[in-house]
């Protein structure tokens, strides 16, 4: 699990975005419509869609469409964004079964209605690589469980008990098709439940990160590299709304190393450890020109 420093480096930052969140909210909002493609790019390509973000952000920000792309992955590009602004409009305070059924519905819309919005029953099995889903006899039990001890009051640290679901989830795999998309989906409306801004999960770096802690949690039921994985990105994902709304002007970490006469591969060493508040825009770290090295 993660220690006590980067719990009070979590707490601190959460604190100070909150604080700023209410004085911006307006444009809270804004920050998360601007992010859209990213998240949803990053999604999807997880699950191996061909679209790049350039291609995400023609399809859910210009409206164009090229014709080389499959049908199926432009409804999964508009189907996740909408997914992702439903939660934005409908905020719920409680993680529910209806709503993952609903969420699960707007994702698979024109792409697989014979299954949108429900559980795998009869025989519906599902298989990701070596690992077999949840007997489909037991899903809508083992869902209806994973969310009422999500929900039930205890002391166990916010990040443990999202890491829990977001694993036991895709453990489960409840659904024919959409568990991932819709396991990070989630994730993200906890997160938001708490006031949190979301996190990305880099597509990039899914082989070294993201699916070894899956990979722990279905071998070992341990998810410290999980809970480890989401502590970064939510760092990340605090220093980039925090700069957002208090920096004058956001620049290239390369950029701020050359300014700063600083060797850049150990600053970017520093970026990806985030011991400096720089960020990802588009793939690419940022951090507040004003930020003065120590």
């Amino acid at each position: 699990m993660i220690n006590q420093v980067t719990r009070d480096k979590i707490n601190n930052l959460s604190e100070k975005y909150h604080k700023l969140a209410v004085k911006y909210k307006d444009a809270v909002k804004e920050f998360t419509i601007s992010e859209l493609p990213e998240m949803v790019y990053n999604s999807n390509a997880i699950e191996n869609s061909t679209l790049t973000l350039e291609d995400t952000e023609d399809i859910l920000i210009r409206n164009q469409i090229r014709t080389d792309h499959e049908i199926r992955e432009i409804y999964e590009a508009k189907n996740l964004a909408n997914a992702i602004e439903y939660l934005m409009d409908n905020s719920d305070k409680k993680m529910s079964v209806g709503l993952i059924l609903k969420l699960h519905k707007i994702l698979l819309l024109n792409i697989r209605d014979e299954m949108a919005g429900r559980f795998r029953s009869g025989r519906e099995w599902v298989r990701v690589g070596t690992h077999i889903g949840a007997n489909p006899e037991f899903v809508g039990r083992l869902m209806l469980e994973l969310v009422e001890k999500y929900n039930e009051k205890d002391d166990e640290y916010f990040l443990e008990k999202i890491a829990y679901f977001h694993a036991e989830f895709e453990n489960i795999h409840p659904f024919g098709d959409g568990n991932g998309r819709i396991g990070r989906l989630l994730t993200n409306e906890q997160l938001d439940m708490l006031g949190l801004p979301p996190i990305i999960i880099p597509n990039k770096s899914k082989f070294e990160e993201y699916y070894p802690a899956l990979d722990e949690y279905t071998k070992t039921g341990k998810i410290d590299k999980l809970v480890e994985l989401f502590a970064k990105l939510l760092i990340e994902s605090l220093y980039r709304r925090i700069a957002k709304m208090t920096a004058k002007k956001i620049i290239p970490v390369a950029e701020w190393a050359k300014v700063n006469d600083l060797n850049l591969q150990s600053v970017t060493n520093k970026a990806m450890r985030g011991t400096i508040p720089a960020f990802r825009i588009r793939g690419k770290w940022m951090i507040a020109a004003e930020f003065q090295p120590e």
